[in-house]
C-alpha cells in the first residue's frame, strides 16, 4: 500500500472518530427526541379556566411542548369547564387525544393557556441510522481535510528515481 493511501485512510479514520465523538455529545443533549414514541398525558387541573380568565398561567401546564413523530398527546380535562386545544374539544371530566404523524411545528388555539396559544413542536426521533448519517456527514469531510493538511504540513518524501544503468 502506498504511503499516500495509508495517510488518506488514517486521516479518514481519525476524522470519523472525531465526528463520532462530536455527534454523540450533541445527540446526548437532545434528550427530548432521543427516545421511542410514547403517550404523553397533559392534565388540565381544576380551576384552570378561572386562572386563564384572570390572565394567569396555570402552573401545571407548560407553555410549549416537544414531541417526536409517533407520539400521542392525551389531554385530560379535570376542570369544570370544557376546553379546546386546536382540533380537540375536551368536555369536563373527559379526555381527547392527538397523534403526531409528521414533523411539524404547531401553534394551536388553546382555552387553558393564558395567551390562548399552545405551541407543539414535532421532531423526527433520533435513531441509529440518524446517528450513523451524522457521523458520516461530519467525519468523512473532516478526514478529507485532515488528509489534505497532513500533506501540506508534512509532505511525502519523493520517490527516488531508479539510477540509470549504463
Amino acid at each position: 500500500m502506498s504511503p499516500l493511501l495509508k495517510r488518506i485512510l488514517l486521516s479518514l479514520l481519525i476524522g470519523v472518530a472525531i465526528g463520532a465523538a462530536a455527534n454523540e455529545i450533541s445527540f446526548q443533549t437532545l434528550r427530548e427526541v432521543n427516545r421511542p414514541p410514547q403517550t404523553v398525558t397533559l392534565v388540565v387541573p381544576p380551576g384552570a379556566a378561572a386562572q386563564v380568565a384572570r390572565g394567569e398561567q396555570p402552573p401545571a401546564i407548560p407553555k410549549d411542548m416537544i414531541f417526536i413523530v409517533g407520539d400521542v398527546l392525551v389531554v385530560k380535562n379535570e376542570d369544570t369547564v370544557a376546553h379546546e386545544l386546536g382540533p380537540l374539544f375536551i368536555p369536563p371530566d373527559s379526555s381527547a387525544s392527538l397523534e403526531f404523524s409528521s414533523e411539524e411545528s404547531y401553534s394551536y388555539s388553546c382555552t387553558f393557556q393564558a395567551g390562548s396559544r399552545f405551541g407543539l413542536d414535532v421532531r423526527e426521533p433520533v435513531t441509529p441510522s440518524t446517528r450513523l448519517l451524522g457521523i458520516l456527514l461530519s467525519g468523512v469531510p473532516l478526514g478529507g481535510l485532515i488528509a489534505v493538511y497532513s500533506v501540506i504540513v508534512r509532505p511525502l518524501a519523493p520517490k527516488k528515481e531508479k539510477e540509470e544503468q549504463a
